[in-house]
């Protein structure tokens, strides 16, 4: 790309009042950001909308130096700049009228991938959140998803850092410029994405973080998807925002239940009452629902869950409880009865059938481990 290209492209991004929506209806109108700032203020008019402070942004444009600066920037660290007119752009992006019309991204994952997930939650996960992200990405790594997250503490470094672990690519989105990374303890982890994935941010670089950079970025991590995990949130917590934006942008959104009582679960389940997530009880549901390819090998541990010709004699419950006895080595009766929502006779009875089918074995203390 010519570097006056880049240079105007940059320019358009920063124009005060000039937002993507305007920015989308200019290069529609001139083709290229250049041109935009070439016509002149009759042109500018003639497009519907516009007013006399937009206009003036565009003639009265006086950044020109920082943004060449930039640029040196850019061209010293490696950083791609992704327009909204370049075949490289986020292509899922595109149709959507407020996403940016400009990214810096550093990395080597396709950001057009075939298939596309994010996970998000809480920043202070319970045990059970990190198991289950954990386990999530697993059986996800079969189908070689792109794994999309924002580098916060908690939920998103665990999907992070199991992406890594298991051979997916996985991309961070930043609520700030590339100079730096926030929290600055994810650094080491940044890096290492770097080499097995990619940093994206719409925010220039030098950009600080601020926090109401934050929606902005959730709702590229909504939007760069096919579909969204919620993985433990409170009601009102940054995650219900992003699954929000997932909702707007008609994307398949999944939320894994909790303990009625555990206040990182609740704006999973409400989520789930309010029929704006699907509950997510295993990635094979995942898998059907968005049409992958269903005739992949799963895990050997996926495969063995289940012995042969047993599972349609499996109640509903005796399943669930087999699940969750995979994805953690042992539980006790009262964790899987709140997990799973059961009371203690019903938990009794579908513990019991499984014992005397011989898929499970009693431990000391009232705890249960698969017999596989």
């Amino acid at each position: 790309m010519p570097e006056n290209d880049l240079l105007y492209r940059l320019a358009l991004s920063r124009v005060p009042g000039i937002g993507p929506v305007y920015a989308k209806k200019l290069l529609d109108r001139f083709g290229d950001a250049k041109a935009i700032f070439q016509a002149g203020s009759a042109a500018l008019a003639d497009l519907e909308g516009m007013g006399e402070s937009r206009i003036n942004g565009i003639l009265r444009f006086d950044q020109f130096e920082m943004i060449e600066k930039e640029m040196s920037f850019i061209e010293k660290y490696g950083i791609r700049c992704l327009f909204y007119t370049g075949a490289d752009y986020p292509q899922r992006l595109r149709c959507y009228k407020d996403a940016p019309i400009l990214f810096y991204y550093k990395g080597n994952a396709d950001l057009n991938a075939r298939r596309i997930v994010s996970i998000v939650g809480t920043r202070t996960p319970t045990e059970y959140g990190k198991q289950a992200v954990e386990h999530l990405i697993r059986e996800l790594a079969g189908y070689e998803p792109l794994i999309i997250s924002g580098l916060a503490f908690g939920i998103d470094t665990c999907a992070h850092k199991a992406a890594l672990c298991h051979s997916l690519l996985t991309v961070a989105v930043l609520g700030h410029g590339l100079d730096q990374i926030y929290p600055p303890q994810n650094k080491p982890l940044a890096a290492k994405i770097l080499k097995q994935g990619g940093l994206l941010t719409n925010f220039h670089p030098h950009e600080e973080t601020l926090p109401h950079n934050f929606p902005i970025r959730n709702h590229v991590v909504a939007a760069l998807c096919d579909a969204i995990v919620v993985v433990e949130t409170d009601s009102d917590g940054g995650s219900m925002l992003t699954a929000k934006n997932a909702l707007s942008y008609k994307k398949k959104i999944y939320a894994l239940p909790g303990r009625l009582t555990d206040k990182k679960s609740r704006g999973c389940n409400q989520l789930i009452q309010q029929g704006n997530a699907r509950l997510l009880l295993h990635v094979s549901q995942l898998v059907a629902e968005l049409g992958w390819d269903s005739t992949q090998k799963p895990s050997a541990k996926q495969a063995t869950l289940f012995p042969s010709g047993i599972e349609n004699q499996l109640s509903e419950n005796e399943k669930m409880a087999l699940r969750l006895l995979q994805e953690k080595t042992q539980f006790s009766t009262d964790e899987l009865s709140a997990c799973m929502q059961l009371t203690s006779t019903q938990m009794a009875l579908t513990l019991i059938n499984l014992e005397m089918k011989g898929l499970i074995i009693s431990m000391p203390g009232k705890r249960y481990r698969l017999a596989v």
